[in-house]
């Protein structure tokens, strides 16, 4: 798959409830503008189903991504590998599709991964043509075994400036695979932006991170910073795609803007990478 730079991610307007005619908009002015990745789940309440109405018609136009495992209306565990097969029809209902391109097993622990059921699932649909590629989406040791396993053709996960044991210990290992790597959560969610800790509790520890960090170039002008963070992540080696979530039509076009100037600069890039060197505690492990 030939991704964009940049590509959609589905959880905000499903999980904050964002009207449909502005997700209409929204996704088909990004694939107008050359995007052509969107990213989604089972458990990111409408989601799939926005994106099945909205862009389904427009098929070929992007490379659809979603995930399975958390039980999310089922009525079995987590991970229960009848409820993951039911899963993966819904999903495919829900998007209006016969197949995906890339289907994740959704933050699986390891432990579950060893015992294999959940990771035959999902080579069972590629088998089947329900996917095209399987991935895994999680962080830490779970995505470094998930890697090692050498099944899973993508991983995604969390890759930014508050977010970087994943640099040294993780994404090394996807490298030498050659798997394709989806950026999560690539600006840290801006948990800066107000100056003040975020309301959700979701970004509560990338805003004490920060606060530790206190990177010089968050103190100015947000979108500077937002930009600065963006091609920090995008810098990485071995990243392939950064998954940019928002509910609003104009903020999707606004970050892909960041992208028409210059790469960082370098000596910027091992800037943030020493202040994080210098200041993040062992347990600063990967955000799911």
């Amino acid at each position: 798959m030939k991704v964009t730079v940049l590509g959609f991610g589905g959880a905000e307007i499903g999980i904050e409830g964002a009207a449909y005619p502005s997700v209409e908009i929204l996704l088909n002015s990004a694939l107008d503008a050359g995007m052509n990745a969107v990213d989604t789940a089972e458990c990111y309440e409408t989601s799939e189903e926005m994106i099945g109405k909205a862009i389904g018609q427009r098929r070929r136009d992007f490379f659809l991504f979603t995930k399975c495992g958390h039980a999310s209306g089922f009525d079995l565990p987590d991970w229960n590998p009848r409820m993951l097969e039911m899963q993966i029809e819904r999903s495919l209902q829900r998007l209006r599709v016969e197949y995906v391109d890339l289907l994740q097993i959704h933050s699986c622990s390891q432990a579950l991964l060893e015992q294999g059921e959940v990771i035959e699932v999902v080579q069972n649909a590629k088998a089947s043509g329900k996917t095209r590629f399987i991935g895994y989406s999680g962080d830490g040791t779970n995505a470094a075994y998930a890697i090692q396993t050498g099944v899973f053709d993508v991983l995604q996960t969390s890759v930014n400036i508050a977010d970087q044991q994943v640099l040294d210990r993780v994404l090394p290992l996807a490298v030498e695979r050659n798997m394709g790597v989806i950026a999560k959560r690539p600006i840290a969610n801006a948990a800066w932006k107000t100056g003040k800790q975020p309301v959700d509790a979701y970004h509560h520890e990338y805003w004490r991170r920060l606060e530790e960090l206190q990177y010089g170039f968050l103190q100015g002008d947000l979108p500077n910073a937002v930009s600065t963070a963006l091609r920090f992540t995008l810098a990485q080696p071995g990243v392939t795609t950064a998954i940019v979530g928002t509910a609003n039509p104009k903020r999707w076009a606004e970050n892909a803007r960041m992208l028409d100037t210059e790469p960082l600069d370098p000596v910027q890039i091992q800037a943030i990478r020493d202040r994080w060197r210098a200041v993040a505690k062992p347990d600063w492990v990967g955000q799911n």
